[in-house]
């Protein structure tokens, strides 16, 4: 299906009539249309795609006397070999053994750093579960290493957190 230009991928010569380039377009979107077609889906509609622009670019007189002028222009450049940069095919294929590896070595480090970091910082005595700073207010209540927790309905001032707590002199107490 890799034509060089629209005569080609319709496989008319170019001084062909418009009836046969007519039934040229029939014949070869009943055998690409996406759903008549026995090709992959994608294949098949790329193919569709550039048969229906072949037909419209040669349908069109104006266009046509276009295409050909470009495709005279052209010409020369064949004749001294210029080739132009194709566009590579895209290609899905199966991942190999080596790039499965690879990916099970990638998934085994993620998973290693993982453990590690969590391992050490419960080693060093790391919180995980820290209330936030903004749910805790003024600190610690007395005589208890728990936070308080300042609930949606207590009647706590708004500056409660900024309020230093009271200090008790040392030494009065008798």
């Amino acid at each position: 299906m890799a034509a060089a230009n629209h005569y080609e991928l319709l496989n008319i010569p170019p001084e062909a009539t418009t009836q046969e380039l007519r039934q040229a377009f029939r014949s070869l979107s009943k055998r690409y249309h996406p759903d008549t077609t026995e090709l992959p889906e994608e294949e098949a509609r790329e193919a569709f795609r550039r048969v229906q622009l072949a037909y419209l670019t040669l349908s069109d007189p104006e266009r046509r006397r276009s295409y050909d002028a470009t495709l005279r222009a052209v010409q020369p450049a064949k004749r001294l070999n210029i080739i132009p940069a194709a566009k590579p095919v895209p290609v899905r294929r199966a991942l190999s053994g080596g790039e499965w590896f690879a990916l099970l070595l990638l998934a085994l480090a993620v998973a290693f750093s993982l453990v590690l970091g969590v391992g050490l910082a419960w080693s060093r005595g790391a919180e995980f579960l820290k209330p936030p700073s903004w749910l805790v207010a003024g600190g610690q209540t007395e005589g208890t290493s728990q936070p308080v927790v300042v609930d949606a309905g207590s009647a706590v001032p708004p500056d409660a957190a900024l309020q230093p707590p009271v200090a008790e002199p040392r030494g009065l107490a008798g």
